[in-house]
């Protein structure tokens, strides 16, 4: 039918460029983002691309439902400040004979959106928390630079060293600089290499001296050593806590129904239903006045979608914290969202008709 091949083929033109400048922005803003975590030592710096990419996937279905709206109602938008909506209007057609063809053009969107968030989500989270964890237990010894001043991870000792290019494995003219409780200690060597014994490392320093000073008395320690010898404390990469509910499988949610993992399922489910309420509110909101055409209406329909995503992070929230139980959330939320856009839909089609049938009858001078 014209009507269906000419609107499905706008629809899918405009989602296009929408989809092409949302990722653009976002992409810029994770961006910056990443490069601040690299900056303050909480992602390897080569890893900067790899994160990035992970990020991007991660909000790639909020930007898809994002996308989807804001070109249901600019195109719709479009067809009323051009008329075609009083052509299509006149030849008999309602607004909900819209919902067909719009379900019908983004039912590929749907279908993705509800694939990352059951499968992609999980999986680009547990990704990147297993690149920070990794990035964030590496030993001291591991984030030494080759003439470059290096701190600890607790901020404690301060290490420098050089490098032989030729010998991976030995250091030479090491320097460290520890302060803990009152005391103070320098310890310089002119090599020093790693020894593995079982599970523990031992960093074997030669030909240095230790100085200990005593910041409350003063007093100063000096001793020299052809060998010193010393337990490294390298932590192993070993999961200490409770695996995020955001890590985890969306069939493993639902087989340990925790409250915490419930309100995971009601983002990732809330996110899925939230694609077919907003393609329905898009079409009721996108009504434009011809006589007075301006973007009112795409600011108001940005306004309520950003309102429903707070509301979906919201009765995570709530979910979570045992307050209100998964199916009620959903019910509540969503369900009140589908009645209100079928509402519109229906107010869209007759409030001209109660318009007429409800006003005085108007006396027409000759």
């Amino acid at each position: 039918m014209l009507f269906d091949s000419t609107l499905r083929r706008d629809l899918a033109r405009t989602f296009g460029a929408t989809l092409v400048v949302l990722l653009t922005i976002v992409i810029t803003m994770l961006l910056v983002r990443t490069l601040s975590l690299a900056a303050s030592d909480i992602v390897e710096p080569k890893d900067v691309v790899l994160v990035l990419g992970y990020t991007t996937l991660g909000h790639l279905a909020t930007i898809l439902n994002l996308s989807l709206f804001v070109s249901i109602v600019v195109t719709l938008g479009r067809m009323y400040r051009d008329s075609e909506m009083a052509i299509w209007f006149a030849s008999g057609l309602e607004l909900a004979r819209f919902v067909r063809p719009v379900l019908y053009t983004f039912w590929p969107v749907l279908l993705v959106i509800c694939l990352l968030l059951a499968f992609a989500w999980p999986w680009v989270n547990r990704n990147s928390s297993e690149l920070r964890d990794r990035y964030a237990q590496r030993s001291d010894l591991a984030r030494v630079s080759p003439g470059v001043f290096q701190s600890s991870s607790d901020g404690q000792r301060v290490f420098f060293v050089e490098r032989d290019p030729s010998d991976e494995i030995s250091v030479r003219n090491i320097f460290a600089l520890s302060n803990k409780d009152a005391l103070e200690s320098v310890v310089s060597a002119r090599g020093g290499r790693i020894d593995v014994q079982g599970d523990e490392r031992f960093l074997v320093l030669e030909s240095g001296q230790r100085s200990d000073v005593n910041t409350t008395t003063g007093e100063t320690t000096i001793a020299g050593f052809e060998t010193y010898r010393a337990l490294v404390d390298i932590r192993a990469l070993r999961r200490v806590r409770e695996q995020p509910a955001k890590t985890m499988g969306t069939a493993e949610l639902m087989r340990t129904p925790t409250p915490r993992n419930q309100g995971e399922l009601v983002w990732r489910f809330g996110l899925m239903l939230a694609a077919v309420n907003l393609s329905l509110l898009a079409i009721g909101l996108a009504h434009v006045n011809t006589r007075r055409p301006s973007n009112l209406n795409l600011v108001v329909a940005l306004v309520g979608s950003l309102a429903y995503f707070n509301s979906i992070n919201l009765t995570q929230s709530w979910v979570a914290n045992g307050r209100f139980g998964m199916v009620q959330a959903l019910l509540a939320l969503h369900g009140g969202v589908f009645l209100v856009a079928l509402a519109l839909l229906w107010w869209r089609d007759h409030s001209a008709v109660l318009y007429f049938r409800h006003s005085p009858t108007r006396m027409v001078p000759a």
